[in-house]
C-alpha cells in the first residue's frame, strides 16, 4: 500500500484546488480588440457621423424650412440630423432649397445609410459572436485527434511545451488544461487552446478530448493532484503514452501503478543536478546544457538511418547513449546493441544545428518523435 506525501507548503496548489471555476475551453482569439473597445470605436464612430451631419445641415440652413418658426438654429440641425439618421424624419424641418436637397441625396442619406450600418453592425455582431465561437469550438473538437493534453501551465508544463514545439509539434495540436482563468488565458495569448477546469474530473478532460489524445502530460503542483489525475486519464484512454512529474520520489511507485508510462521526479532530479555541480562544475555545466532544449547540446531520438544498418553502435556519426529495439532500450555498451537495424531507433546526444530551416536536415538535427 503506498501513500502520497505531500508538499508541506504548497500555497499555490492549495489557491488553485480552493478556487475551481466552471469548467469552459477556451480558443485562441483571432480578434485582438476586446469586445468593449469594439463597441466603443462603432459608437465614436455614429458620433461622427452625427457630427458631420450636422455641420452639413448647419452650413446649409438657409435652405430648410421649420414648421415652427421657419428658422434653423444649431438646435434644430442637432435636431434634424437625428431624426433623419435614426429614422425617416417627422416633416417639421424640410429641405426647401435646391442646393439642401441636393446635398441630402448626395451626403446626408449616404450618411444615413452609413449610421444604420454602424448600429447593425455592431448588433449583429453582438448576437452572432456565441454562435460564432460555438461554431469554431464544434470544428476544432471534429478536426482534432491525435493531439497532446498538458494539464498544468506553470514552470514545468510550459518547459515540456518548449520543447515539444522545438521538435516540431504545432501548438494547434497541444490543448492546456488548468483551473485558473488567467493562466488559460495566458496560454490563449500564446496561440494555444486551453480548458479551464479541474483536471481530476473526467467531464474536464473530455472537454480537451483526452479520449482521442496521443500523449499527456501531467505537470500539477501537488502529487496527489497529479496520481488522481493520472487515474482519470488512463480510464479514459488506454492506449495513450502518459508522462507525470512528481515531487517526491517516494510517490513515483503510486503515480506508475496509476497509469502513468514515466515519471519524472523534479526534486531529486534537481537535487542531483545540484551535487553533480558541486562535484564536477563542468559535468553540471553539461548537463544543464542536455536539459536546456534548443541550445548547445540536445538528447535526440531518431530512427536509424539506411548508412547505418549494420553498424556498430561506436560507428555512427552522433554519439549514441542507448538503442531502442522494439520494447527494448539497451544501453550503448550492450553486446546486443550492436549491429544497428533498421527497426531501430537511437538516443543520441547531439549539438542543435543552426542550418536554416530549407536547407536538408542532418541525421542528428532534432525532429518530431513519432
Amino acid at each position: 500500500m503506498f501513500h502520497v506525501k505531500l508538499p508541506g507548503h504548497d500555497a499555490m496548489a492549495r489557491r488553485a484546488d480552493e478556487h475551481v471555476l466552471p469548467t469552459r475551453v477556451l480558443l485562441p482569439r483571432r480578434v485582438v480588440d476586446r469586445p468593449a473597445r469594439q463597441v466603443a470605436k462603432r459608437l465614436l464612430m455614429a458620433l461622427l457621423v452625427l457630427a458631420a451631419t450636422v455641420l452639413i445641415v448647419w452650413l446649409d440652413r438657409g435652405g430648410y424650412h421649420d414648421a415652427a418658426d421657419g428658422k434653423v438654429d444649431l438646435l434644430d440641425a442637432v435636431y434634424y440630423a437625428t431624426v433623419t439618421l435614426s429614422t425617416t424624419g417627422y416633416g417639421d424641418i424640410t429641405p426647401y432649397g435646391d442646393a439642401a436637397r441636393l446635398t441630402n441625396v448626395l451626403l446626408v442619406t449616404p450618411l444615413r445609410v452609413l449610421f444604420l450600418i454602424i448600429l447593425v453592425g455592431t448588433t449583429l455582431e453582438v448576437l452572432t459572436e456565441r454562435t460564432r465561437e460555438d461554431f469554431r469550438l464544434k470544428r476544432w473538437r471534429t478536426n482534432l485527434r491525435d493531439h497532446t493534453v498538458v494539464v498544468g501551465f506553470g514552470t514545468k508544463g510550459r518547459s515540456a511545451i518548449q520543447t515539444l514545439c522545438a521538435t516540431g509539434l504545432k501548438k494547434e495540436q497541444i490543448v492546456i488544461v488548468d483551473p485558473a482563468t488567467k493562466v488559460i488565458e495566458i496560454a490563449n495569448a500564446e496561440g494555444f487552446v486551453g480548458v479551464v477546469g479541474d483536471a481530476t474530473r473526467s467531464e474536464v478532460l473530455l472537454r480537451a478530448e483526452l479520449q482521442k489524445a496521443r500523449q499527456i502530460i501531467i505537470a500539477t503542483q501537488r502529487d496527489d493532484t497529479a496520481v488522481l489525475v493520472a487515474l482519470t486519464a488512463r480510464q479514459l484512454n488506454r492506449g495513450a503514452k502518459i508522462v507525470a512529474a512528481v515531487r517526491e520520489e517516494e510517490n513515483a511507485p503510486l503515480l506508475r501503478q496509476s497509469g502513468a508510462d514515466a515519471v519524472i521526479t523534479s526534486a531529486s532530479a534537481a537535487g542531483r543536478l545540484l551535487g553533480l555541480s558541486v562535484l564536477s562544475p563542468s559535468a553540471g555545466t553539461v548537463m544543464e546544457d542536455l536539459i536546456q532544449q534548443g541550445s548547445g547540446l540536445d538528447l535526440v531520438e531518431r530512427p536509424v538511418i539506411k548508412a547505418e544498418v549494420g553498424k556498430s553502435v561506436r560507428e555512427t556519426d552522433d554519439l549514441v547513449v542507448s538503442v531502442l529495439r522494439g520494447h527494448r532500450l539497451l544501453g550503448y555498451d550492450d553486446p546486443a546493441a550492436s549491429p544497428l537495424q533498421l527497426t531501430d531507433r537511437v538516443i543520441t546526444i547531439v549539438r542543435v544545428s543552426n542550418e536554416s530551416p530549407l536547407d536538408g536536415p542532418h541525421p542528428g538535427t532534432p525532429r518530431p518523435l513519432d
